[in-house]
């Protein structure tokens, strides 16, 4: 008797369709073929021992299971549930006439109960692609594939429940139902820290609005103890609220990555990941024997904060130029080709000397000007390129630590910043590519970033005197878009440009010389 069972695989963060094909005949072998890994293999013991604990008589007969398409590699135990589903249906435990009515996921234990996996949202939207009817999955992974409108999502606890489902059992396991706006509107405005926490920085705060706005990278420079790591922590805090296609997306990667949580449904808050400075290459941006999403992956559509900069490895800072340019990764090995989304801001911080307090007024300094050089060239000028604002941060003064009033709430920074963005949410409407100004191609620059007379003289005495780059000559204009767009003008002026150029501290000769 043959049989077939909808199940899928993971590639990347997207789910390809995978037909689990089950045929039982006369003999006592088992057979498993279709490019499955050592954890597929193994299956077989744990598929045994919970059909058996589940009440079932493992039949007595040859077996083989096909997972097709035999040219795309099977990887991780997500296979067990169609696997046992059509072993018991090749037997009439399960009724087959039902099975490709639903997509099946799953990890089994000893003793039938169904394991959480990963890659639940994306199977759950790939089976309303192919029209399935509903998908039966494990109960810890039923909130997030329930925000898949148009389809019937089953969460359900053992192998047991599975067959009560598919055999028209009236006890069995109903449909979960998922209030997504409600949800989404209640949790996605909620900050458990604010920006009012931050006392004086004025200027440091006043350049994570204009980035924030924008959608610009920034670095903050500046002697331990100045507030770098506390002000970088708020940064989310003041960006626009995911919107539900954001939500859905992020979602997807945590989920393929296993990092989403038992019984959560989206993510519902902008990411902020903070990798330590020993990070490796391949935990950064993704892949490994068995790929999965890196940390600037996990930043998608949110924040990646680099602390103490120059102390990363320089080859791991480097893997950053391309994601940072093109807002995707590729990652090709022997074995496979993937590519991940990384449409992140980044946000760095430094000291900006070896003992981190040149230039504090209240600390002396004991690096020469070489060994200031040498620390600030651990990163390199392309990479400096890619992040449009540099701003030096210096210690708080007892006046500003003392006072006891609050400083500006995020949520009125964030105004602000949802204002400019609808400006230009408005103004790219026609590209689905490019939402805010830090994403504007050149052509885009040449058209919104257009500069009177005057204001390109001063341009090009601040490029001529800190001899900037093409690139940074397009970084100055797009943030002195945002800065224009801050303030509510069509135009950009020349105070606008000014700012901008002051966002280029790292840019000058002059830092070893001070």
């Amino acid at each position: 008797m043959l049989v077939k069972v909808p199940t899928a695989a993971i590639q990347g963060i997207h789910s390809i369709e995978v037909m689990t094909e089950v045929n039982a005949s006369r003999g006592v072998m088992y057979y498993l073929v279709g490019l499955p890994d050592n954890s597929v293999k193994e299956s077989h013991e744990r598929i045994v021992a919970a059909i058996q604990n589940s009440g079932f008589d493992f039949p007595v007969r040859s077996i083989t299971i096909s997972l097709t398409p035999a040219d795309v590699k099977k990887e991780g135990s997500a296979y067990d549930l169609p696997i046992a589903v059509g072993i018991l249906a090749t037997s009439n435990d399960i009724q087959p006439n039902h099975l490709m009515r639903y997509m099946f996921i799953g990890e089994l234990s000893l003793d039938g109960t169904l394991l959480p996996v990963r890659g639940a949202l994306a199977t759950a939207m790939l089976a309303r692609e192919k029209g399935y009817e509903g998908i039966i999955l494990p109960l810890d992974n039923v909130q997030e594939a329930a925000v898949v409108n148009g389809l019937k999502v089953y969460g359900a606890r053992t192998l047991s429940e599975v067959a009560d489902l598919l055999n028209g059992s009236p006890n069995a396991i109903q449909p979960t139902a998922f209030d997504i706006e409600e949800t989404f509107i209640e949790q996605s405005l909620h900050c458990e820290i604010d920006f009012h926490d931050v006392k004086g920085q004025e200027n440091v705060k006043r350049a994570m609005e204009v980035a924030a706005a924008g959608g610009h990278n920034i670095l903050m420079v500046g002697p331990p103890g100045s507030g770098k790591s506390m002000i970088a922590k708020r940064l989310p805090t003041i960006l626009p609220p995911l919107t539900f296609n954001e939500s859905l997306e992020t979602t997807k990667i945590y989920s393929v990555a296993g990092k989403l949580g038992k019984k959560k449904g989206l993510v519902m808050e902008r990411p902020f990941r903070s990798p330590h400075h020993t990070i490796s290459q391949v935990a950064l941006v993704g892949g490994g024997q068995h790929p999965m999403p890196g940390e600037i992956s996990l930043a998608h559509n949110g924040v990646l904060y680099c602390d103490e900069l120059p102390e990363f490895s320089r080859s791991v800072l480097e893997v950053l130029r391309q994601p940072l340019e093109d807002r995707e990764i590729h990652i090709s090995r022997a074995q496979y080709a993937v590519t991940y989304p990384t449409s992140f801001m980044f946000c760095a911080s430094m000291n900006p000397c070896p003992c981190g307090y040149y230039g504090d007024p209240t600390h002396h300094c004991v690096c020469t000007p070489g060994q200031v050089m040498r620390y600030l060239n651990k990163i390199s000028g392309p990479l400096l390129d890619r992040i449009d604002i540099h701003c030096e941060i210096q210690p708080v003064p007892f006046k500003d630590i003392s006072r006891q009033q609050p400083g500006e709430p995020s949520a009125h920074v964030r105004q602000r910043v949802m204002a400019a963005r609808k400006v230009q949410t408005a103004r790219y409407k026609e590209s689905k590519l490019i939402h805010c100004n830090a994403q504007m191609t050149d052509r885009m620059i040449q058209q919104y970033c257009r500069l009177d007379e005057k204001t390109m003289t001063l341009l090009q005495a601040a490029m001529e005197r800190l001899n900037l780059s093409a690139r940074a000559y397009s970084r100055i204009l797009k943030v002195a878009r945002t800065i224009a767009d801050l303030e509510g003008k069509e135009n950009i002026e020349m105070h606008h440009v000014a700012e901008a150029v002051s966002y280029r501290s790292l840019d000058r000769g002059d830092w070893a010389e001070r």
